[in-house]
C-alpha cells in the first residue's frame, strides 16, 4: 500500500471572510469552546488570536517545506469560486497556485459547484487560466456531490477526483479515475463535532484503525488530505498529528507517491 498525500486550501486571509460569511465569529466561538474544554491552552489560544492582526490563515509555504524535507510528494486543491466558507478571490488563487507549482508540488482544483455542469465547467476554464493545466484533478470542497457530479466531472475534462469517501481501490468513470480517500484531519481530531473533541492520543488510535482497516480492505492506496491551515502552532495537535502520522506511515513501509504516477501504474495495469 502507498499513501497520497493531499491538502485542501479553504483559506487564505483572516479578512476575505469579512461581510462575507460567519467564518470569523464561528471561529471565534470554536476557539472559546475549545479553551473552555480544555482542549486547546492558553497559549495556543493566543496564537489563533495573532491570527488576526497578521492576517494569515494559510501555512502553504511551511507545509510544503515540512513535505519536502520529508520527501513527500503532494498535491493542494484550490479553489476558483467561492462558496461554504471559501472566500478568497481569483487573484489570490492565481498567487499561490504559480507559487505551489514553481515549489514543484502538484496543484488541483477545489471545486465548490457540484450539482450543475456550466458551473463545473466555469471552474475548469478558470483554473486553466491560471494554472496552465489541461486536466487537473480535483476534490469537492466539503466532499460535496450528487448523482450527476462525478459524471460531470468526467465530462468537463478532469484527469482525477478524490471526492469519494471510501475503502475502496481507484476505479474509472470513463476517462476519469476516482480515488477515493481514507484519512481526513476534521474528521479524525473533531469526530463528528463542529470543535476538536479529540486529544493527541485519541487521535492518533482513530488513524491507526482506519490505516488498519485499509490494510485488512487490500487497499493499494491510502489517501489522506491535511488542510494546511492546521500546519501552525494555532492549531497544534493538528499539527502535530499530521507530523506524527507521516512518521508512523514511514515505520509501517508504507511509501508515498502522487496521483499522477498512480495513474500511471494503473494504467499500466489495464495493457
Amino acid at each position: 500500500m502507498k499513501a497520497i498525500v493531499s491538502h485542501d486550501v479553504d483559506h487564505i486571509t483572516v479578512w476575505e471572510h469579512f461581510a462575507k460569511d460567519l467564518i470569523l465569529p464561528k471561529f471565534i466561538v470554536r476557539s472559546n469552546i475549545e479553551l473552555l474544554k480544555g482542549k486547546i491552552g492558553p497559549g495556543e489560544f493566543a496564537y489563533r488570536m495573532g491570527d488576526f492582526l497578521s492576517n494569515k490563515w494559510q501555512c502553504i509555504d511551511d507545509l510544503i517545506a515540512f513535505n519536502k524535507q520529508q520527501n513527500i510528494p503532494s498535491c493542494f486543491f484550490m479553489g476558483v469560486n467561492n462558496g461554504l466558507g471559501l472566500s478568497y478571490n481569483i487573484s489570490a488563487a492565481g498567487h499561490w497556485i504559480k507559487r505551489i507549482r514553481d515549489n514543484g508540488c502538484d496543484i488541483g482544483v477545489h471545486g465548490v459547484a457540484f450539482d450543475s455542469f456550466s458551473l463545473i465547467m466555469q471552474e475548469m476554464d478558470e483554473f486553466r487560466k491560471l494554472s496552465g493545466k489541461h486536466s487537473p484533478g480535483i476534490r469537492m470542497h466539503y466532499v460535496r456531490r450528487n448523482n450527476d457530479t462525478i459524471l460531470n466531472l468526467e465530462k468537463a475534462g478532469y484527469r482525477f477526483d478524490t471526492t469519494e469517501h471510501s475503502f475502496r481501490n481507484p476505479y474509472r468513470i470513463g476517462k476519469m479515475w476516482e480515488f477515493p480517500f481514507q484519512v481526513m484531519d476534521g474528521w479524525v481530531i473533531e469526530k463528528g463535532g463542529r470543535w476538536q473533541t479529540q486529544n493527541l492520543e485519541q487521535a492518533k488510535e482513530s488513524t491507526k484503525a482506519l490505516i488498519n482497516k485499509a490494510f485488512e480492505e487490500k487497499l493499494d492506496y491510502l489517501g489522506v488530505d491535511f488542510h494546511d491551515r492546521y500546519f501552525s502552532k494555532s492549531f497544534r495537535t493538528w499539527m502535530e498529528w499530521y507530523v506524527w502520522l507521516i512518521g508512523y506511515l514511514k515505520e509501517n513501509k508504507i511509501s508515498f507517491t502522487n496521483f499522477e504516477d498512480a495513474i500511471l501504474e494503473l494504467e499500466s495495469r489495464e495493457q
